[in-house]
């Protein structure tokens, strides 16, 4: 089967520091991969390469057939990759609608994602949706910014910690948004700390430590035991 996102031999780099080594990753269409790892393994490092926000040789990363690796992240973005970032990122000036409006200026592609798409999924948006973000809760904000990311409507979403700084149970309920994107056919990459959630929620792994893959695989089929090793180095 031809991955609809594949990496290859990438190396990452801010300045002189080397941030990842080596990393080759795949992700099918529809599927959903978490990438887990402390903090400073390079998880977010990968997410920002695959958005085109820390470039690299063009044939590190392949995109629906297309080497992307040096492409600018406006293009990343049209081409249906899109970010949502550790820390939301959103536009603290606009108001909700206004944010998730901006998400669509970047993509070419029509359906299935647009504002009453993402009403329909976040009701609370729709209700808040003239008020400023800034008087949002913490798990409203987050709701904006998945939104926002879905309104490029991407093929691929990748999500940066959506799980930080929230209350187990706000966590709770956008973890269960993740089936209903992919039922619409958007395969998702998740970063995240907390290994039990972002096994629970996908079919593959990926483990990083220190810039490295340690270990891959599926959830079911990979001891506890060996994904604590890989994770903490022990």
């Amino acid at each position: 089967m031809t991955s609809l996102l594949s990496v290859s031999a990438l190396d990452a780099f801010y300045g002189d520091f080397q941030a990842l080594f080596g990393i080759d990753f795949e992700l099918q269409q529809g599927e959903a991969v978490a990438v887990i790892g402390a903090n400073g393994a390079g998880k977010s490092t990968l997410l920002k390469s695959l958005a085109g926000l820390v470039r690299n040789r063009p044939d590190a990363i392949r995109f629906a057939g297309r080497d992307i690796g040096d492409s600018p992240a406006a293009n990343i973005v049209r081409f249906g990759l899109a970010l949502v970032p550790e820390g939301r990122q959103l536009f603290l000036s606009l108001t909700v609608e206004e944010n998730l409006l901006i998400g669509a200026y970047g993509g070419e592609r029509t359906s299935p994602w647009d504002l009453q798409a993402v009403y329909r999924m976040f009701p609370v948006l729709q209700e808040r949706r003239r008020s400023a973000v800034t008087v949002l809760s913490g798990g409203q904000q987050q709701m904006v910014a998945i939104g926002r990311g879905l309104m490029s409507n991407p093929s691929v979403l990748l999500c940066d910690e959506i799980s930080l700084g929230l209350a187990p149970i706000v966590v709770e309920d956008i973890y269960r948004m993740l089936p209903r994107i992919r039922g619409n056919g958007t395969a998702i990459v998740v970063v995240e700390q907390d290994i039990a959630r972002a096994l629970r929620s996908t079919d593959r792994f990926y483990c990083l430590q220190e810039g490295r893959v340690t270990l891959a695989g599926r959830p079911a089929d990979t001891d506890q035991d060996a994904i604590r090793a890989a994770y903490f180095g022990t």
